[in-house]
């Protein structure tokens, strides 16, 4: 299972990628075990402020459907158009080619108190 240094994550098993006052975010490696084969990805919030905590799309298995959460305030700025033909990105490659969406953070202090990847691992007992 992989769990990239450089990121941050959630409690709800989001991770999060800063670039200045950009970022991108999708959901970590041991979510996208947990959840299965991954069969389409709804994001409906392209141009909307999202609050942190609130929920900016679903991510739907062959099992279930969860809601994916925001880690931080922003302005969704876009879904990844890879998903729309091949959602299976996420399960493949969570970090890279199947990231989620990309954001303006609104703000920044909000990525700080993010779990650092220690204590993401510690958290999800890994």
């Amino acid at each position: 299972m992989l769990f990239p240094e450089d990121l941050k994550y959630t409690n709800d098993h989001e991770w999060i990628r800063s670039e200045g006052d950009v970022a991108y975010i999708g959901i970590t490696d041991y979510a996208q075990s947990e959840l299965g084969e991954i069969v389409f990805v709804d994001v409906d919030t392209v141009d909307e402020m999202i609050g942190k905590g609130e929920v900016f799309g679903s991510i739907e298995a062959v099992k279930t459907v969860s809601d994916l959460m925001m880690p931080v305030s922003g302005e969704v700025l876009e879904l990844n158009p890879a998903l729309e033909d091949h959602p299976e990105l996420v399960n493949n490659s969570p970090y890279e080619e199947g990231w989620i969406i990309k954001v303006k953070l609104s703000n920044l202090a909000e990525f700080d108190e993010l779990m650092s990847v220690t204590e993401y691992k510690t958290f999800i007992n890994k």
